[in-house]
């Protein structure tokens, strides 16, 4: 079986293209079960978020399954499989390690070094072991990408700056609100660009919440929180520091919000339209919205706010494709490199485990054999002594298995440690035919090794 990743991304497909394709809830579990149930395919799971749709799978057969996933991700995405394919990438079994890796370092996001991907990598391995999709393959390679992940921000400063997408909206509002600032901050979200400002954050999750965060870090004056749910929003502006003015208030009052705010910042997920370009233009209209400047960002995806908004005068509407092309955000070369070195560490260790793991049924095999030319030779030995006392008995058994016990520990513990290097299968080979081995014996324990108590179910690391 082998890894086999299709997908599309901000890098590879337009924001219309990803709005239509995201999927979130039932119909992504509809997905991940359609996928998990297509032949060839042995596990799945499935990252989406608001600038990519990705669908892994552990599959034995490469052309079939590149069709078969491919043709599922158009129909629940509900985009014409002609329309998505030119969009479409394809990773392939080591290609494929070393894009998830890529993508849980941040990496390939589109504010390299974003921490929120990592987090999104280990739900969407949740969700596939909640639904009994994540093979033994794809959960050791989700352990794999989310250790690389956490090494990468623990132990380079791939993310010193806080970069995220919300960051990096946010510095770039703050320039439309400001034309005097620069174009490019070492300090991309820096401390008092918001000074004076008031902020309209739509929505109350996790994206909401560091929006409120960010904004109350460079300096707002006023944040109000605007939800469907009146007690989520209180919540959130309940956690905006003391000197910060904080509300939060019902969506009835979405015109009254935006008419008070200098920029606003949406992401609610919700499936449609939350603020409309009809909403914007009242707000304009009245005496408090008419007077400056208004900021719309959308980070959204499928989008919150109607396109049609960035046509009302005095408006400047971010979307992620925008942010996408923003200044600042942007890592420190040495940190991607860092990154990359951790990443090349973790990809050769896992190829040194796992050449290391398939000379283990030949040693299984090997110390079975011995274990039974030991119990001949007793048997044999037994019957030409005669009587003889069972403490006796007992420590010539336990003679003969430490001089097997040593005999074979220098030999298989040297064939595990050379099974890791690279033509590390020779070594296993030559175990097999030193020791005429039966090729059937270490089939056996290799069969009994996939059938393991606990398989397939597999905990996914917190």
């Amino acid at each position: 079986m082998s890894v086999l990743v299709v997908g599309l991304s901000h890098k590879s497909a337009p924001v219309a293209t990803l709005e239509r394709a995201a999927l979130t809830g039932d119909a992504l579990g509809k997905l991940l079960g359609d996928v998990f149930d297509a032949s060839d395919v042995a596990g799945s799971f499935v990252v989406s978020t608001c600038n990519r749709v990705e669908v892994y799978a552990e599959v034995d057969k490469f052309h079939g399954s590149v069709s078969a996933i491919s043709e599922l991700l158009a129909r629940h995405a509900t985009v014409p499989l002609a329309e998505l394919t030119p969009h479409l990438y394809v990773h392939y079994e080591d290609r494929a390690v070393q894009h998830l890796l890529s993508v849980a370092c941040g990496l390939d996001s589109m504010v390299i070094g974003e921490s929120q991907i990592l987090g999104q990598v280990r739900q969407a391995l949740r969700t596939a072991g909640e639904q009994g999709t994540l093979g033994r393959a794809l959960s050791d390679l989700g352990s794999l990408a989310l250790r690389a992940g956490k090494r990468a921000h623990a132990e380079t400063g791939i993310d010193r700056a806080g970069a995220s997408l919300v960051s990096v909206g946010l510095a770039a509002g703050a320039r439309r609100l400001d034309p005097a600032a620069p174009e490019v901050w070492d300090d991309f979200a820096a401390d008092g660009s918001l000074a004076g400002r008031s902020v309209l954050v739509v929505g109350a999750g996790s994206m909401s919440s560091l929006a409120v965060a960010t904004a109350a870090r460079m300096g707002a004056a006023r944040i109000v929180v605007a939800n469907r749910s009146g007690g989520r929003a209180e919540r959130l502006a309940a956690t905006v520091p003391g000197t910060v003015a904080a509300a939060a208030a019902d969506l009835s009052r979405l015109a009254a919000e935006i008419a008070a705010a200098d920029l606003v910042v949406s992401c609610t997920g919700a499936p449609g339209h939350v603020i409309s370009a009809d909403a914007v233009a009242a707000a304009r209209s009245t005496t408090a919205g008419s007077s400056r400047p208004l900021v719309l960002i959308d980070l959204a995806l499928p989008r919150d706010i109607d396109p049609a908004a960035a046509g009302v005068p005095g408006v400047t509407l971010l979307d992620l494709e925008t942010i996408d092309q923003a200044p600042g955000g942007g890592a420190h070369d040495e940190d991607v490199a860092a990154v990359r070195r951790i990443l090349a560490e973790e990809l050769a260790a896992q190829v040194s485990a796992d050449r290391a793991a398939r000379v283990a049924p030949t040693v299984v095999a090997l110390r079975a054999k011995a274990a039974e030319v030991v119990d001949a030779e007793l048997a044999r030995l037994t019957g030409r002594l005669g009587d003889v006392d069972a403490r006796a008995r007992r420590e010539i058994a336990q003679s003969m298995r430490r001089i097997v016990d040593k005999l074979l520990h220098a030999p298989t513990v040297r064939v595990k440690e050379l099974a890791g290097s690279p033509g590390g299968d020779s070594y296993e080979a030559v175990l097999r035919v030193l020791f005429d081995l039966d090729p059937e014996a270490v089939q056996a324990v290799t069969r009994a090794d996939a059938v393991a108590p606990g398989w397939p179910e597999q905990e996914v690391p917190k």
